[in-house]
């Protein structure tokens, strides 16, 4: 024990002034340090004209479809045209067996032939009775005998021409013909095929596929709505200046062709409660085919004085309401409750809980404490919006 004593003996100064020194620095207290507060990008709100577009689902449909069917009876002779091809208004697809009605048309002349001759002799005996009877040289019996032959020789001849008529008709029947120009679908019939006339199942369809129409439903609580939103002036029509409906087709694509708003149904759908808008697009390459699924885009009308927060700028709360961080004057960030009527793009157009000229955070979310406090806002430029990936935006609840 003595030995390890004499060891320490000429440490002891150094380690005192150690203690000392650490001592000292123990009790000295270093100056706090001020937080800066976090650094967030906002964007000032502007009211604007807004565009007020709805996107509705529908279908296609043909502009006219004829469903082509024998008027005669008979056996198809021959098939004129290609199936999948394109025919005009007029242009013969088939052709039944004539023969019959042609026979028939003979037999009607030859009796309208006879009607005639017989009415020839009896106007010409009808005239010799007539100063005859006026001399008193036949009787009147005779006489009124003469005129009624002629007169119901007259109507037989009426009748046979009528025969012929119908014969001759009957016979123009065997050439089937399209009545609208379209494009053709499958032949339900091949030579040989016996027909009747009136049948319910047709030969052929024929559909005019160009232009084409577009059906679509809409809510009548949306046009409620609308009617309201114009009454109210929140929204202005455009005067039919505007551009018409567009599509988006099945495979997200856009359709290149602008429609035209024909009519809206009248009646609502008990089932649905909601009413059938009809357009009509050109369809010259025929890339729209009737029964297909597409999205219209309507433009309803121009809010004059709309306002656009970011989709990113806003969130939802437990009470599923939309909510949005705004910065006041003193920097403070805060969150207040907004109604957004609809989504317009990237934005979501608010109705309410802002204002023209309120800052929206919406760069630096994650940098907010809860409940908001202050922050160093700047003007969030194009660059950083597109740099800076968007959170997915809320649903409307």
């Amino acid at each position: 024990m003595t030995r390890h004593r004499g060891v320490l003996a000429p440490l002891a100064p150094l380690l005192a002034l150690a203690c000392a020194a650490l001592a000292a620095g123990c009790s000295a207290k270093k100056p706090a340090t001020p937080e800066r507060p976090p650094e967030v990008g906002v964007v000032t709100l502007k009211s604007q004209p807004v565009a007020i577009t709805t996107d509705l689902p529908g279908r296609t449909a043909a502009y006219r479809i004829a469903e082509v069917r024998p008027q005669v009876s008979g056996v198809i002779q021959k098939r004129l045209f290609k199936e999948g091809g394109d025919v005009t208004a007029g242009q013969q697809l088939y052709q039944i067996d004539p023969a019959p009605f042609k026979a028939s048309l003979a037999g009607a002349e030859a009796t309208l032939a006879r009607a005639r001759a017989s009415l020839t002799s009896a106007r010409l005996l009808a005239q010799r009775y007539r100063p005859l009877a006026a001399a008193h040289a036949v009787s009147q019996q005779d006489f009124d005998n003469a005129v009624s032959s002629e007169a119901a020789a007259e109507a037989d001849v009426a009748s046979g021409e009528a025969a012929v008529e119908s014969a001759r008709i009957n016979l123009t029947y065997t050439r089937v013909l399209s009545p609208i120009s379209g494009h053709t679908g499958r032949s339900s019939v091949t030579e040989g095929a016996l027909v009747a006339s009136g049948q319910a199942a047709a030969l052929v369809v024929v559909q005019q596929l160009d232009p084409i129409y577009v059906d679509v439903t809409q809510p009548s609580v949306s046009l409620l709505r609308l009617r309201r939103e114009f009454a109210d002036h929140r929204l202005m029509k455009d005067g039919g200046s505007g551009p018409g409906p567009r599509l988006s087709l099945e495979d997200g694509t856009a359709y290149p062709e602008v429609g035209k708003l024909q009519f809206a149904e009248v009646t609502v759908d008990t089932g649905t409660g909601s009413v059938t808008l009809r357009a009509v697009f050109p369809n010259p390459r025929h890339e729209l085919l009737p029964g297909m699924f597409v999205h219209e885009h309507i433009d309803e009308g121009v809010d004059p004085a709309g306002l656009l927060v970011p989709q990113r700028a806003v969130s939802h709360n437990q009470r599923g309401e939309f909510t949005t961080l705004i910065v006041g004057a003193d920097n403070k960030a805060a969150t207040r409750v907004i109604e957004a009527d609809r989504a317009i793009g990237d934005s979501w157009l608010v109705t309410g809980g802002v204002t023209a000229g309120d800052r929206v955070v919406v760069l630096g979310l994650q940098r907010i404490a809860h409940g908001g406090g202050v922050v160093d806002p700047h003007e969030a430029t194009a660059q950083e919006l597109a740099t800076d990936p968007p959170a997915p935006a809320p649903q409307s609840p």
